[in-house]
């Protein structure tokens, strides 16, 4: 049977560059592929009809050949071009070429001694008000992994070093067949690290780093809140192999507060008077974070009024403008009342003389209750 012509098998055309080729024969090879078409008999003659002709167009030599005499250009036993094509010698090298990005193969795709990035840390950091609102620097003990002192990270006893694995050269990986096509894997015997130790190090038993605990001062920004996170660059665990430390991130929660409340920007309190203060008027002292600070109560002042002192909340870490400190007036009703209290109290109620004038609010919710029941009568 004579075989397709190898543009026709790629869909492309004759000047197709490489990036193209490379392009049609993923398209091909994973449309084609045995273990994705189990149940399609041709569907691996078709994928090694597409392996043989990106092979040979692939290759600037071979292409040349074919281009000035077709098939017989490239086939030995026609005398054709040097090499020719061999599925099952070549196939690895192909699937790794064109595949390697996705699967970790390819040529020349080696590791550099099992280098890795230490894994990052989050420590979680409870903080008062005050001290969120205002910033602090709060000392902090974690454990870490970090670098060996004794082998200097390398895992091997002070004195020695370790030695290139025999296996796989170093690269950390080893070519493996599997059927009628072959895959990097890898290396069982170095595990991936490109090299062998034979004499540990005693301290960390050859991984190169070892469990320490340090203590690292963290400046907390004034304005953070609950769910900010503070990034401590480096301050992770060690790098694996001279790998780069990964990084520290501090979460941060806010403590309730037993006076205030935060939302945003913004702090509100309750502030709890005599209904003596709230009718006549007076001053009051209010707490801040910043101290004490004078609240004026006009007369006639009624419980749920809500007083706003500007710039006493908190300044955000993301944004401009202090936010301001809102009080809510709740009027206490007195308890535990002498018989001579509940005397004059008694002579108060009696001098208001029955008048809606001085309870407003109580007379409009009674008509309205009134207004509703006689809405219900048929």
């Amino acid at each position: 049977m004579s075989k397709r012509d190898y543009y026709e098998v790629l869909g492309v055309n004759r000047d197709a560059s490489e990036d193209e080729l490379k392009k049609a024969y993923r398209r091909l090879a994973m449309k084609y592929h045995p273990d994705r078409n189990p149940d399609d008999p041709d569907a691996e003659e078709k994928f090694k009809e597409a392996s043989e002709a990106y092979e040979i167009l692939n290759n600037a030599e071979q292409r040349e050949a074919y281009d000035r005499f077709g098939h017989a250009g490239v086939d030995p036993s026609q005398g054709g071009g040097p090499g020719g094509f061999s599925f099952e010698g070549n196939f690895g090298d192909i699937f790794g070429d064109v595949f390697g990005d996705i699967f970790g193969g390819g040529r020349g795709g080696g590791r550099s001694n099992g280098m890795g990035r230490g894994a990052d840390l989050r420590y979680n950091m409870h903080l008062d008000l005050e001290q969120a609102v205002q910033g602090d620097t709060v000392e902090i003990r974690i454990p870490v992994l970090a670098v060996c002192e004794d082998c200097d990270g390398t895992g091997a006893a002070p004195g020695t070093s370790p030695t290139t694995c025999p296996d796989c050269g170093g690269t950390g990986q080893v070519r493996v067949s599997q059927g009628f096509f072959s895959l990097q894997q890898t290396c069982p015997r170095c595990r991936g690290q490109g090299v062998i130790i034979t004499d540990p190090c005693r301290t960390c038993g050859g991984a190169g780093r070892v469990e320490k605990r340090k203590t690292l001062s963290v400046k907390i920004p004034a304005g953070v809140d609950t769910g900010d996170r503070i990034r401590l660059t480096g301050e992770g665990e060690a790098g694996v192999n001279g790998g780069p430390p990964g990084d520290l991130y501090v979460q941060v929660e806010v403590n309730d507060h037993p006076i205030f409340v935060r939302e945003g920007r913004h702090l509100y309190c309750e502030v709890p008077i005599s209904f003596v203060d709230a009718a006549l008027g007076g001053e009051l002292e209010v707490p801040t974070l910043d101290g004490r600070v004078k609240l004026k109560i006009p007369a006639e002042t009624q419980t749920g009024k809500v007083f706003r002192l500007r710039g006493k909340g908190v300044t955000q870490v993301r944004g401009s403008g202090v936010g301001d400190l809102l009080c809510k007036v709740v009027v206490e009703t007195p308890v535990k009342l002498t018989s001579d209290q509940k005397d004059l109290l008694e002579q108060f109620k009696t001098s208001l003389g029955g008048s809606d004038k001085h309870s407003p609010k109580e007379k409009s919710w009674f008509d309205g209750v009134k207004d509703f029941f006689d809405g219900l009568k048929p």
